[in-house]
């Protein structure tokens, strides 16, 4: 299936548990990024991860994975990185806009003044497009998150949930996967 967004990819940032351990509230992130990435697969949207320092600090975490695999054999693309921006890593740079031709970057992950927005910038800088799933972002401080998405949102991105983003690419009740999104939005409801 091809990607109903031409040139778009979900870039998950820096979904590893030492992380996730450090978010306020790392039960409801971890399950809105669940939800981002089962829906992105269903609706034919690639999926990438960055992981920062993975040697040191470990992989992406495997429910995050599993979610992208959706039951099958395909590896997920893990991108492991030094940088806080993804795009500032000449090798993640490379994959992403010349062997992907990515256009537009849909953004969820950690930490959203750090990673995300340094990331989000390099992206802007870029001349992509960048789409933040706003349920899908975590940081330790919500303060400072608040501010990195006004500043990003100033400078162009768009900032909603994730299901206004993927609803907007069903977009009808006559999408062939629609009454499957429908189930994955219930099953992530709570």
């Amino acid at each position: 299936m091809s990607s109903p967004i031409p040139g778009a990819l979900l870039l998950c940032i820096d979904l590893q548990d030492i992380f996730l351990k450090a978010m306020p509230d790392a039960g409801r992130l971890s399950s809105r990024c669940e939800f981002a990435i089962e829906a992105a697969r269903l609706l034919g949207i690639p999926v990438a991860f960055t992981e920062q320092v993975p040697q040191k600090l470990g992989p992406t975490a495997p429910q995050f994975l599993k979610a992208a695999a959706g039951g099958t054999r395909r590896k997920p693309m893990q991108l492991a990185k030094n940088t806080f921006s993804a795009l500032a890593d000449d090798g993640i740079r490379e994959t992403l806009l010349e062997k992907h031709k990515v256009e537009h970057l849909i953004l969820c992950g950690i930490e959203t003044p750090i990673c995300v927005y340094q990331t989000a910038l390099d992206a802007i800088n870029s001349d992509l497009q960048v789409t933040l799933l706003t349920d899908c972002l975590g940081a330790r401080r919500p303060d400072d998150s608040r501010d990195a998405l006004n500043a990003l949102i100033r400078l162009g991105v768009y900032a909603l949930p994730s299901e206004t983003i993927f609803y907007s690419v069903v977009g009808t009740t006559e999408h062939p996967a629609f009454k499957d999104y429908t189930k994955l939005v219930k099953k992530y409801s709570t």
